[in-house]
Parts: structure tokens; C-alpha cells; sequence
């Protein structure tokens, strides 16, 4: 065995586990030094979208390519908890002028998902059931109890008007 032919295996196979599955190679490179440290840039972008009580605490800056990093910023808008705001800045090259490119608000890893459906027979709890007994025994005891007659239809029937006859 040549120990020179193993060695090119083994290079590929370190950097695909450093990389995460599904992300380009040029987004897995250190962000701009620049960019990276504008977050006041970026906190005061992201404040023209939404109140500044709703961003939290800088999360990360990363980079999308050559002189483009996104930052990160925790949400603290209600109803949006694990989301984050984000901010895309850029620069030319060899430019000190920080450019956003883009504001919002994504959900995370740690946002809230709906549940995994669960069929209905599985979801009734036993408090349901009990609230559903009342409601079915009440018909039950309305179809025992003798029912007055109908005003309109009895009427017409037994009454005949005064001094006339009843329609055949």
C-alpha cells in the first residue's frame, strides 16, 4: 500500500464533516472582519422595522459570501419566541461604507412548531369525555318528559272559529 494515495482520501472526508450538510462551501468562510464588527449597524438597521425593545442580544454574524455577513440578533417580539432578527450588510471592496441589503425576522432552531398531528381517538382525555355526558343525558331526559303541543298546529285542529263551520 502506498501511504502517499491515502492521504488525498482523508483531506476530503475532515473538510465534508467540518461542513455542514446543505450549506455552500463559500458561506462556511470567516466573515468580513469589517462587517462582522458592525453591529451597531446592524442593531440600528433592524430598529427602523420594528421598536427596539423587540431585538435582543447580537447571536452571531456570518458570512454569506465576500463582503457579506449576516447578523443575528435574538427576537423578543410576543408570539415569536426562538426567532431572530437578521441583517444583511455588505461593503465594496476597499470600502469602509457599510451597505444593509436586507432586514427581517426568521424563525430558529428553537422556534415554536406545531405538534406532531395526533389522531383524535388518541387526543380525548378523559375530562372531555366526562364534559360530553351532561350534554347527552339532557336530550335523553327531554325525549322522557311529555311535550306540550305545538301552539300553531293543535290549534287549528280542535278550535273551529265561532259561529262557522270548519273547512272540510
Amino acid at each position: 500500500m502506498n501511504p502517499e494515495a491515502e492521504q488525498p482520501q482523508a483531506a476530503p472526508a475532515k473538510a465534508a464533516a467540518k461542513r455542514r450538510a446543505g450549506v455552500p462551501v463559500w458561506r462556511t468562510g470567516k466573515p468580513d472582519a469589517f462587517l462582522a464588527a458592525a453591529v451597531d449597524t446592524a442593531r440600528t438597521a433592524i430598529e427602523g422595522i420594528t421598536d427596539a425593545r423587540t431585538i435582543g442580544e447580537h447571536l452571531a454574524a456570518k458570512s454569506e459570501g465576500d463582503r457579506l455577513v449576516t447578523h443575528l440578533f435574538e427576537s423578543k417580539l410576543p408570539g415569536y419566541a426562538g426567532w431572530q432578527w437578521y441583517a444583511v450588510l455588505t461593503r465594496n471592496s476597499r470600502s469602509k461604507a457599510v451597505t444593509v441589503n436586507e432586514l427581517g425576522l426568521l424563525p430558529s432552531e428553537d422556534s415554536i412548531l406545531a405538534p406532531e398531528w395526533v389522531p383524535w381517538a388518541e387526543r380525548v382525555r378523559p375530562e372531555d369525555a366526562q364534559e360530553q355526558e351532561p350534554q347527552e343525558s339532557q336530550p335523553q331526559e327531554a325525549a322522557e318528559e311529555p311535550s306540550a303541543p305545538a301552539a300553531g298546529a293543535d290549534a287549528d285542529d280542535d278550535d273551529a272559529p265561532e259561529g262557522g263551520a270548519a273547512a272540510p
